[in-house]
């Protein structure tokens, strides 16, 4: 694994851009616009023009040399806004949900492209959720994707793959990412499938009844600690390279990718 998730689109269900984009557009500054204000036009427009350059990539799927040069680009030039913040990092602000909305890890992009090739598996909505509120040095992190089998279960969201994870804060903007659990639950089969087991028209059983509530429970768990003495569990370094109310930029260090994050409601 090589970022925070080692672990796929449809275009159609990828495309939450547009209101993005919005929340982000700012307007022309003037001469008499103050200094700080000037700023905060000009970061929210760093960070509109670097959704936008993203927009059509299906999350990194679909890119050009030319779209990932001017994605870094991009990137860069956000990111250039946090240099010089010797505070740490936020974890107030960074706790909560977010949706990824570009990667160029390969461990995810792999099952993107499953996704778009293979018409008996969905990707649907990836998210990470830090957990580290009123904490000072560290929380916990869940890598959720949701995914489907067509037909025998819900459209996109038929399952969850769980990857949970300890993180501790080790510098101004570097965590370290400690896995500890993989699990698949929420299982949620199709209506199809659900008539078959238990039909309408019939009274339901108490057998049948039992099937759907077992379905419904199921919950398989893989724990993926290390537990010899003076050995560290599998993990990773991830660098927060910029975090504010509604964007996250994250970088897994050693070449395992960058991570366009936007603020999501909460799940789980």
């Amino acid at each position: 694994m090589s970022l925070p998730l080692q672990f796929p689109t449809t275009p159609t269900f990828f495309r939450p851009f547009p209101s993005t984009l919005n929340r982000f557009r700012c307007s022309a500054t003037t001469l008499t616009t103050p200094p700080q204000q000037r700023n905060e036009v000009e970061l929210e427009n760093k960070k509109y023009d670097l959704l936008k350059v993203i927009q059509d990539t299906q999350r990194g799927l679909v890119t050009t040399p030319n779209q990932r040069s001017e994605i870094e680009e991009s990137l860069v030039d956000l990111e250039s806004y946090a240099v010089g913040d010797d505070e740490a990092i936020d974890l107030g602000v960074l706790d909560g949900t977010w949706r990824l909305q570009y990667t160029s890890a390969s461990d995810v992009l792999v099952l993107l492209d499953s996704s778009s090739k293979l018409p008996f598996f969905q990707v649907g909505q990836i998210f990470q959720k830090f957990e580290c509120k009123d904490q000072e040095d560290g929380g916990y992190v869940r890598n959720v994707v949701r995914w489907s089998i067509p037909s025998l279960l819900e459209e996109n969201e038929g399952a969850t793959l769980l990857v949970s994870a300890k993180f501790s804060v080790v510098s101004r903007r570097n965590i370290y990412l400690e896995f500890e659990e993989i699990a698949l639950q929420n299982i949620i089969i199709s209506e199809e499938v659900q008539a078959l087991i238990a039909p309408a028209l019939l009274p339901r059983s108490f057998l049948s009844l039992q099937i759907l509530q077992a379905i419904r429970t199921f919950k398989a768990q893989v724990p993926v600690n290390n537990t010899s003495p003076g050995r560290r569990s599998v993990g990773g370094l991830y660098y927060l390279s910029y975090l504010d109310r509604n964007m996250l930029v994250g970088r897994a260090v050693g070449g395992g990718g960058v991570f366009i994050f936007s603020r999501a409601q909460n799940i789980l």
